[in-house]
């Protein structure tokens, strides 16, 4: 931001303005820092000489690596899939900011929406058996892969039974949002899919806290 010309700071900041007014959890100063962290990552996908309308699933999954822990293969795709609400394979400079609301700042209501959709892997609105053993399968390590197999399929099995509140095999949002308001820490059943804080503070003081001495 401080190397912009002063034209272009004018327009990140006229634009910064009107996003920060529909978008919740950040003000004014912090849409401007976020617009600069999208523009750099737009600059490095540029070195491949192309032009692009927005991150592409690869350069948007390797961020969530390298800035938030986040490993999961099927989450990091569930993670894109949510942000990128038009599904047209790209995650544009709106779709980040809006995103990265919930996903850094969000309340209770928002991250379990958040979250469910994450899960939701085929976007019918449930959350099916197969799709939490394919989930599970990823986030858990058990001894040997039988072992494993056998212990996933218990777990789902178990998962269900408490989650499950209107006994139809699958969970449907109702069901999920009943479940993780009786005991949060079913949020992550499926998979870490928000960052923790130590992730979250340090994202901010890079892109928030820096940009207010600029």
């Amino acid at each position: 931001m401080s190397q912009m010309s002063n034209k272009n700071k004018k327009v990140v900041q006229n634009l910064a303005k009107s996003i920060s007014k529909e978008v919740k959890h950040f003000n004014k100063i912090e849409v401007e820092g976020l617009i600069g962290e999208y523009e750099v990552l737009m600059q490095d996908m540029s070195n491949y000489g192309r032009e692009v309308p927005g991150l592409e699933r690869g350069k948007f999954r390797s961020k969530l690596h390298s800035m938030f822990g986040i490993t999961h293969d099927i989450i990091m795709d569930g993670v894109f899939k949510t942000f990128d609400k038009d599904n047209d394979g790209h995650v544009t400079m709106r779709e980040w900011i809006e995103g990265l609301s919930v996903f850094l700042r969000g309340n209770m209501d928002e991250q379990i929406k958040f979250c469910f959709h994450v899960f939701d892997l085929n976007g019918d609105g449930y959350i099916s058996r197969e799709e939490m053993l394919q989930l599970m399968k990823n986030s858990l390590i058990l001894a040997t892969e039988e072992e494993s197999e056998e212990g996933i399929k218990d777990l789902v099995e178990i998962t269900l039974n408490r989650m499950d509140h209107d006994h139809d095999g699958k969970l449907s949002f109702e069901d999920f949002e009943k479940a993780i308001k009786e005991e949060n820490l079913l949020l992550t059943a499926f998979g870490p899919c928000l960052p923790d804080y130590k992730s979250i503070e340090k994202f901010e003081q890079r892109v928030f806290y820096v940009q207010l001495f600029q």
